[in-house]
C-alpha cells in the first residue's frame, strides 16, 4: 500500500477510535487518576512553520495558562509512572524519522515524567548527568494507534523484543516505536516551541497536523494494558483529531 494511502487510513482509524472513546462508554480497565485540567493544558492555537532560510520546522502551541506550568508528581517507580504531553499528531510517515513502515500516526510529543529518564543521549538540564532529566520537558517521536484498553483510546505501537524492528539510533531503548531525538524545546509564557531541522524528517515540509494535550501512563506489570497508553485527553485543538492544519512557509 502506498505510504500516502496508509497514512490517510491510519489517521482515519485514529479519529474513529477517539470519537468512540469520547462518545461511548469506555471498557472496564485499571486506570490511573489523571491530573486535573488546568489552563496550562487548554490549547488556544498551534502552528508548524517552515523557515526556509534556516531549513527549520518550528512546532508551536499556545495555551491559556503557562506552557509547561502543570507537571505530574513522581510516583516513585517506572511502573505506573505518569507522563504529561503536548503532542502534534501528523500525517508524516513513520519512515520519515527512521522507523520502519509501521501503521499508526507519527506524533511529535513534548513530554515530562519525573520518575525516569528516557533520553540517554541528551542532558536537558545541563548538570552533566544524562540519566536524571525526565522532569524537564523533552521531545519524542512516537507512533500511536487506536487502543480500547485505555480510557484515552490510544497507545504507543509496540513490537516483540528481538523482532528486528527498524528504529532510529536515537530510539528510547524500549520495545515500542518511540524515539528520543533531542530537539530543542523553548518555553516562553503561554508558548511552547520545538525546533526540528527539516533534515531530521527527510526534508518533508508539507504535512498535516493537529495539537493535543494528554495524560499517559507507563505500564510494565499488567499484560492487559499497553506499555504506554493515553488515559486522558485534555484538549484537541481541531475538536475531532482530524489533523486539518498545514505547515506554513516563511
Amino acid at each position: 500500500m502506498p505510504t500516502s494511502v496508509r497514512s490517510s487510513l491510519t489517521a482515519k482509524s485514529l479519529l474513529l477510535a477517539f470519537l468512540l472513546v469520547v462518545a461511548g462508554p469506555a471498557a472496564a480497565q485499571v486506570a490511573p487518576e489523571p491530573l486535573a485540567m488546568t489552563p496550562d493544558l487548554d490549547l488556544q492555537t498551534a502552528s508548524v512553520t517552515y523557515l526556509e532560510d534556516l531549513d527549520l520546522l518550528v512546532f508551536e502551541v499556545e495555551v491559556a495558562g503557562a506552557a509547561g506550568g502543570t507537571t505530574p508528581a513522581a510516583r516513585g517507580q517506572v511502573d505506573g509512572a505518569p507522563v504529561l504531553a503536548y503532542a502534534f499528531p501528523t500525517t508524516l510517515p513513520a519512515t520519515a524519522v527512521g522507523f520502519g513502515a509501521v501503521d499508526g500516526v507519527l506524533t511529535l510529543a513534548v513530554t515530562v515524567h519525573p520518575d525516569f529518564d528516557d533520553t540517554p543521549l541528551w542532558d536537558e538540564d545541563g548538570d552533566y548527568d544524562y540519566a536524571n532529566d525526565g522532569w524537564v520537558f523533552h521531545t519524542h517521536w512516537v507512533v500511536l494507534a487506536p487502543d480500547d484498553r485505555v480510557a484515552g483510546g490510544l497507545s504507543a505501537v509496540e513490537f516483540e523484543p528481538g523482532s528486528g524492528a527498524t528504529l532510529p539510533p536515537t530510539n528510547a531503548g524500549m520495545p515500542m516505536y518511540l524515539d528520543s531525538p533531542g530537539f530543542s524545546v523553548v518555553v516562553d509564557g503561554p508558548h511552547l516551541r520545538v525546533l526540528v531541522p527539516a533534515q531530521r524528517v527527510r526534508g518533508r515540509t508539507e504535512f498535516g497536523f493537529d495539537a493535543v494535550a494528554a495524560y499517559l501512563q507507563v505500564n510494565t506489570s499488567d499484560e492487559g494494558r499497553p506499555m504506554l497508553g493515553v488515559y486522558a485527553v485534555y484538549d484537541v485543538l481541531s475538536g475531532d483529531l482530524s489533523l486539518p492544519y498545514q505547515v506554513t512557509v516563511r
